[in-house]
């Protein structure tokens, strides 16, 4: 097993090597189809490379034309099953986190919870790989307030880190009978406004967290954005009147999240390189939209 890992990671940092080189190929190609239907004469830097160049472009289908990235790479199998998640916690949690880590097994179909006890994050992702999970998902807490959120993607990435923030679990609600029973059934998703590059890969990690639902289900997560805070809310309706009679309910829990990194490995690899890092304490900071409008 150990070796098997090490030559599919071998092999998809070689995939990732050659994204420069195929970029670079595939703007020499646009220059020259570009030239080529607008009248004009071939840039001098491509005339030595025009017929090698014309000749692959005669080969080329929809499927070659665009050059694949390791981002493909990392979600090319989510839809040929559904995702299997490991929920786990840091070390000796306190009750307030172990009853939010309760309540998002239900939030997230097929996910499995297990104590995180005295076992190292290599352990587990180690373990997670062996038993073809999808991702794995660490809930952080400060003084029994639940404060961070990482999800690992299984086998190679990417790792997205979040701040949690004003966290209310189901169980801080004192009227049961208002909040009502979680179903189980798998979730419409709504993603809003999730525009920007970083926004899609953001988005993109999200939703793989979650199975195709039915489409008479009852039960939506919304993922909203707004100021780089996304809000996160999980409700049920009900057509009580008829088809333009809907009521929703929510179930809770509810909390917001600030995407503050992603990195391009597992959770595990100290070495891996950073997609993306939020800097706080940059002038520009403040006034800028990262993941939408």
């Amino acid at each position: 097993m150990l070796r098997r890992d090490i030559r599919l990671r071998r092999e998809y940092l070689y995939r990732k090597s050659l994204e420069g080189k195929e970029r670079l190929l595939y703007e020499k190609k646009r220059k020259i189809k570009e030239a080529l239907a607008e009248g004009k004469p071939i840039p001098t830097e491509l005339r030595n490379e025009e017929a090698a160049l014309r000749q692959e472009i005669d080969l080329e289908d929809e499927n070659t034309a665009i050059p694949r990235s390791h981002i493909d790479d990392e979600y090319a199998k989510a839809t040929e099953r559904d995702p299997k998640i490991l929920l786990t916690t840091s070390r000796d949690p306190s009750a307030p986190l172990t009853q939010f880590v309760k309540e998002l097994k239900f939030v997230f179909p097929n996910a499995e919870r297990i104590n995180r006890g005295g076992q190292v994050i290599s352990e587990i992702i180690e373990s997670c790989r062996a038993h073809d999970y999808t991702d794995v998902i660490l809930v952080h807490e400060h003084r029994g307030v639940p404060d961070g959120l990482v999800i690992c993607h299984i086998p190679f990435g990417p790792t997205a880190y979040f701040e949690l923030l004003n966290v209310v679990t189901r169980h801080d609600i004192k009227d049961k009978k208002a909040i009502g029973t979680m179903p189980e059934a798998h979730p419409h998703l709504i993603l809003n406004n999730f525009k920007s590059k970083l926004g899609e890969r953001t988005a993109n990690i999200l939703k793989h967290l979650f199975p195709m639902p039915k489409p008479d289900t009852k039960r939506i997560i919304t993922f909203a954005n707004q100021s780089d805070y996304i809000s996160f809310r999980h409700h049920i309706y009900e057509k009580h009147g008829g088809p333009k009679s809907v009521e929703l309910k929510e179930i809770g829990p509810r909390f917001e999240m600030r995407l503050y990194q992603i990195k391009l490995g597992t959770v595990d690899q100290t070495e891996a390189q950073n997609e993306w890092v939020l800097r706080p304490y940059m002038n520009t900071t403040k006034k800028r939209k990262f993941i939408g409008d």
